[in-house]
């Protein structure tokens, strides 16, 4: 019976030995409690941790890339829009991402979803369509402030959708319609206004060089001359001849 019990403590005693010793890799810390309070951070490498008496919580120190859901959100002006996005975050403290709050990764998401909903909502929609950057800087700026008490760094947020339903994108395409359309007749009011411009110019230059006019009649006849038609009818004014009638130089 004594070599049984005995055989029996060595073989404890070697599990307990081998369970000290604990390897962390690279990217990852053990956050150390002793007798239930915090001891240390160890890590990474190999590391001993006393059996019974310590306790170790390993933590994850890579980026995390986490989706956050499709949310409803009202915008500003008045506009009910889906929107999902994405966080990149790290924990660069271990101890307060074990000891402040009891998991860091569902405390991150939910903070996530409701500063989403929070910061969109308080934007109009041609802002989530084309300021997007700045509304990503906004919610990045936010969610870090926040998770800071945490021991997590939020490096950045991208939104990703902003889905909006039928009736809204029909809505939206006839405003741009309306918005091309104007700014057609835009463009040709201003072109007719600097036609009339060159015309009057041009006016006022064969008003005091009667020899311009003739000299405009005779292009315009060239021109009709290459043209492929049998019959020309041309007008005539008879004004042209007072070109003729007046001496040179005058």
């Amino acid at each position: 019976m004594s070599y049984y019990f005995t055989a029996t403590l060595i073989v404890v005693a070697l599990m307990l030995l081998l369970s000290m010793f604990r390897i962390l890799r690279e990217y990852q810390r053990g956050v150390i409690f002793l007798l239930g309070r915090f001891y240390r951070v160890k890590g990474p490498g190999l590391i001993i941790v006393v059996p019974l008496i310590q306790q170790m919580v390993r933590v994850d120190l890579r980026t995390v890339v986490m989706d956050v859901p499709t949310q409803d959100v009202i915008s500003r002006d008045n506009v009910s829009v889906k929107v999902n996005a994405v966080v990149y975050f790290r924990v660069v403290d271990p101890e307060r991402a074990i000891i402040q709050v009891e998991n860091f990764l569902e405390a991150t998401s939910q903070l996530s979803q409701t500063t989403l909903r929070s910061v969109l909502g308080q934007h109009e929609l041609d802002d989530m369509l084309a300021g997007r950057d700045q509304l990503n800087a906004d919610i990045q700026a936010i969610l870090d402030k926040q998770t800071d008490a945490w021991g997590i760094k939020v490096s950045n947020v991208e939104i990703k959708h902003v889905d909006l339903d039928e009736s809204m994108i029909r809505a939206i395409a006839r405003q741009a319609e309306a918005e091309r359309t104007r700014r057609a007749k835009v463009i040709h009011a201003k072109g007719e206004f600097e036609a009339s411009q060159q015309l009057l110019d041009a006016a006022n230059i064969l008003a005091t060089q009667p020899q311009a006019l003739q000299l405009r009649y005779l292009q315009t006849l060239t021109e009709i001359a290459g043209a492929n038609s049998n019959t020309v009818v041309f007008p005539l004014p008879l004004d042209i001849f007072s070109a003729f009638k007046q001496p040179p130089g005058k």
